[in-house]
């Protein structure tokens, strides 16, 4: 055991009652003893204790393959270096497993994938020589939350060392051990205090302050481009993000989720629902888990207002799987679990994973082709919340409130006792609100370079105009927009009212096509439609068409008022017509905006969104 690299988990035990020679202190200082507690035990809600029959997936601390996770007492996670140091040593024991690279960090760290394949495939055309369906696990996307790095280490062993060989037989692993490698290494005991272990804990976001899960859609995070390349390139079948919830108490150490039966991969979402979960969730029972659906209660102080149910939009992991049909998997391991059991969870669901996406490919694959090439007609933007039909049977943990002397506010005492809930309400927001007709493609123009590259890097088609076209086509002008008060993830959101309007215009040469009638066509909607919440117009891609460059001064448009009145009657009756509003004809700089608006003078482009649609 290498010591240097024990955490704060790494006590020394000296006894308070007795004096100890100056040799004995020193041979007792020699000896480290892990932590029984981590620090923040003591402000959390009580423990259970908890033993299931996957500890006898655990090595002693002793054995040679032993990970840091092992050696250490089952309370620490290994850093950056120690950790793909241990991965190095594994690797070089056999040709089944590849370590590359994925892309460099803002801070120069490596983003390391495994590939682990029979045939010990290193490119993705070797891995899709062997036709087996591909697994990507990514752990650390919020590096506190690193369950599926230690889980993951322990079953790369077990299947190159130990029993697990077979699982290769039919299904290819991608492991991305650490995602988030910078803020991985922003490491201290005080991160998470909601989260009963490791003892020393990653940071939340990227060094640039990005949360990644909150990145998909806008990819601006050096991280998510590499990830979003990689899933271009290597093509996985199923994605699984493993996370660290919080929130409330609850009996349910490891819940999932992925996307609702609404959204854009409905075949996918069936497959999962109908195969893939019952599988899981037996696995994981037989060996002492509890498993459960994704749990975010309504009121965290009153569990009988029943339970929301959760439909992602792209900028989260799953709901960018949703809209791309990549099924994808949110794995939240409940944070008032202690490490060892979150740890040994993740591991039984990803070997879990890998035996019923091995047995179940051809199903799986179909119900990816089936989402991809169904081009559904319309497609939902937005959606509303609604009561479930069924309700949920909540397996919980009983508490009081109790008024508080620090908050005066009444706040939750969790007891530590499991308690039954049954048939909570549960709302979701699963109705349709806004929809739009799918267009045959969309235009962009060239000088909006930033979100031509961003679309790019999604992975998806376009060509360009080789020469300037005219076309008539469909556009957005955009009314009443309304900018975010503070940032938000780097960018100012910006929303909008839009009403579409036909036109012909001429494209320049160089404007990009893009045709929806591709496997990542549903996505470029929900990327392009202005009012959709994840929308590269809603991130703030195209704010610039919303700032006035050119203005008109009172003295030229008060003649220039008075001369159009003259030459146009009609527009004596729509000005009295506007004149009815008071707050309108109250306000002398809104008057005189109404005749500049109307005048040959006025900028056409102001406000009006410059991605164009195709019937």
């Amino acid at each position: 055991m290498c010591f240097k690299h024990l955490s704060a988990a790494i006590l020394v035990s000296l006894s308070s009652s007795s004096v100890l020679a100056d040799d004995e202190v020193s041979s007792q200082a020699a000896v480290p003893q892990i932590a029984t507690t981590y620090i923040n035990d003591s402000i959390l809600p009580p423990t259970i204790e908890w033993h299931g029959s996957s500890e006898a997936l655990l090595l002693s601390a002793e054995d040679e393959w032993a990970t840091p996770f092992e050696q250490n007492g089952l309370k620490t996670s290994p850093g950056y270096d120690e950790t793909f140091a241990w991965l190095d040593r594994l690797i070089a024991q056999t040709d089944k497993l590849k370590k590359i690279s994925l892309g460099k960090s803002p801070q120069g760290r490596d983003i390391w994938m495994i590939i682990a394949s029979e045939e010990g495939a290193n490119t993705p055309e070797t891995l899709r020589k062997n036709s087996k369906p591909s697994v990507l696990v990514q752990a650390g996307i919020h590096s506190g939350e690193i369950d599926g790095k230690d889980a993951g280490m322990m079953l790369l062993r077990d299947i190159i060392i130990g029993d697990k060989g077979a699982l290769l037989d039919k299904v290819n692993l991608m492991f991305v051990p650490i995602f988030s490698v910078d803020g991985h290494e922003r490491s201290t005991q005080y991160n998470r205090v909601n989260q009963r272990g490791p003892v020393n804990m990653g940071w939340r976001t990227t060094s640039k302050n990005l949360n990644l899960n909150r990145d998909y859609a806008k990819a601006d995070a050096l991280e998510m481009q590499h990830m979003l390349r990689a899933i271009n390139e290597w093509q996985p079948d199923l994605y699984i993000d493993v996370h660290v919830t919080d929130g409330i108490d609850y009996q349910y150490d490891v819940t999932f989720g992925y996307n609702q039966p609404q959204g854009l991969s409905p075949a996918s979402y069936r497959w999962l629902e109908q195969e893939y979960r019952p599988a899981i969730e037996a696995a994981l029972s037989a060996q002492g888990h509890v498993p459960g659906q994704l749990v975010f209660a309504i009121d965290n102080t009153d569990i009988t207002k029943g339970m929301s149910l959760w439909n992602p939009s792209p900028r989260y992991s799953n709901g960018y799987g949703d809209a791309r049909h990549l099924p994808t998997i949110l794995i939240e391991n409940h944070s008032l679990k202690p490490f060892k059991q979150r740890v040994l969870g993740t591991y039984v669901m990803l070997e879990a994973t890998l035996e019923t996406v091995g047995n179940q490919s051809t199903k799986l694959r179909s119900a990816i082709k089936q989402d991809r090439y169904s081009y559904p007609p319309q497609l939902t933007l937005t959606w509303k919340k609604q009561q479930q039909e069924e309700g949920w049977d909540f397996k919980g943990i009983s508490y009081r409130l109790e008024q508080s002397p620090i908050s005066g506010n009444e706040v939750v005492r969790w007891t530590g006792e499991p308690k039954l809930y049954p048939d909570l309400p549960v709302i979701g927001n699963s109705m349709a609100d806004i929809r739009v007709q799918r267009p045959s493609a969309y235009y962009i123009p060239p000088q909006w370079r930033e979100v031509i590259e961003r679309l790019d890097i999604h992975g998806i088609r376009m060509t360009r105009l080789d020469e300037p076209t005219q076309l008539n086509v469909e556009q957005y002008r955009l009314r009443q927009p309304e900018f975010s008060g503070k940032d938000y993830e780097g960018r100012q959101r910006v929303k909008a009212k839009a009403v579409l309007h036909s036109t012909e215009t001429l494209l320049p040469a160089g404007t990009v096509r893009i045709d929806t009638r591709q496997p990542l066509g549903d996505l470029a909607v929900l990327l392009l439609e202005p009012q959709s919440p994840d929308s590269l117009l809603q991130w703030g891609f195209f704010n610039p068409i919303f700032t006035r460059t050119e203005y008109i001064e009172n003295y030229a448009v008060e003649p220039l008022a008075a001369q159009m009145l003259r030459e146009n009657p009609q527009l004596q009756v729509e000005f009295n017509e506007a004149l009815k509003d008071q707050a309108f004809a109250a306000d002398p700089k809104a008057r005189l905006r109404w005749f500049y608006q109307r005048s040959p003078y006025f900028d056409e482009q102001y406000q009006v969104y410059p991605v164009l649609r195709q019937r």
